[in-house]
């Protein structure tokens, strides 16, 4: 591997192997979500405990000090919108702006199986063409949207596949039953989404713990931890299920511990 494309992944993936990934790059097609609203009051606090964060350019420039030296991952794919058709993305940011934002990955989602599958599929291929002549890694993100039918092993293990075929540095993906099959069919890491809020913080570090058990490398998160009422509690948990192999129940007892403190 290429100095520069392995260095710039370990700044993403740390010496253990691991990752905590945050993910702000909702607004590119959800506009103000809920507490995403002000991109610098919500993302600012939590870089310490990132490993990386993925954004736009546009949040990048507008919300984050240079100050700040947490790896930046910037979503180059885009075009769609909840309010049109979400599987019709393409490349809108170049890999020339990348370099100017000095940041260490690359990230764009293909849609497998819809009517979009080709295009976000070369689309892919030819930015990682590019990203090779430059060192950057390239990270494909499965997406699915609200088809939670395709969020099955079956279907993911074929998108991650796809993608590490492509030459993919790293893959981005749903957790979901028999998950050992989705990563031990696809030779580059995986990471995570977290999808939705889900109903309890236990179920959020149950998912962690499980999908790591199972092969992943970490997460990259969003809604589950910006959205909550305790942001940097809950990212503190996550990282000490991925950094510490603590349990889901350890998880949640530091998790409790430390919004006591923050109270």
């Amino acid at each position: 591997m290429d100095w520069g494309l392995s260095n710039r992944l370990s700044r993403i993936i740390k010496s253990d192997g691991r990752t905590v990934m945050l993910a702000v790059d909702h607004g590119y097609f959800q506009g103000p979500t809920f507490r995403l609203e002000n991109p610098k009051k919500t993302i600012e606090p939590l870089l310490p405990y990132a490993d990386a964060f993925m954004l736009t350019r546009g949040a990048l420039r507008s919300s984050i000090s240079p100050k700040f030296d947490t790896p930046v991952v910037l979503r180059v794919s885009g075009g769609n919108s909840i309010v049109g058709t979400l599987e019709n993305e393409e490349i809108i940011t170049s890999m020339k702006e990348a370099l100017r934002l000095n940041v260490s990955a690359v990230a764009f989602s293909i849609y497998v199986g819809s009517e979009y599958e080709h295009q976000t599929l070369t689309c892919l291929a030819k930015l990682i063409d590019e990203a090779q002549d430059y060192g950057m890694p390239v990270i494909a993100v499965t997406a699915v949207g609200k088809e939670l039918e395709k969020r099955e092993a079956r279907y993911l293990a074929l998108c991650c596949r796809i993608a590490a075929e492509l030459g993919t540095s790293i893959v981005k993906t749903y957790y979901c039953d028999d998950f050992e099959k989705v990563t031990g069919g696809c030779p580059v890491p995986i990471v995570i989404a977290g999808g939705p809020k889900l109903e309890t913080d236990f179920d959020v570090f149950k998912l962690v713990y499980e999908a790591l058990e199972k092969g992943a490398v970490g997460v990259d998160m969003g809604r589950n931890i910006w959205q909550h009422d305790y942001p940097i509690p809950m990212i503190k948990a996550i990282r000490a299920i991925v950094h510490e192999n603590a349990t889901a129940k350890e998880a949640n007892e530091l998790f409790n511990k430390l919004k006591k403190e923050k109270k």
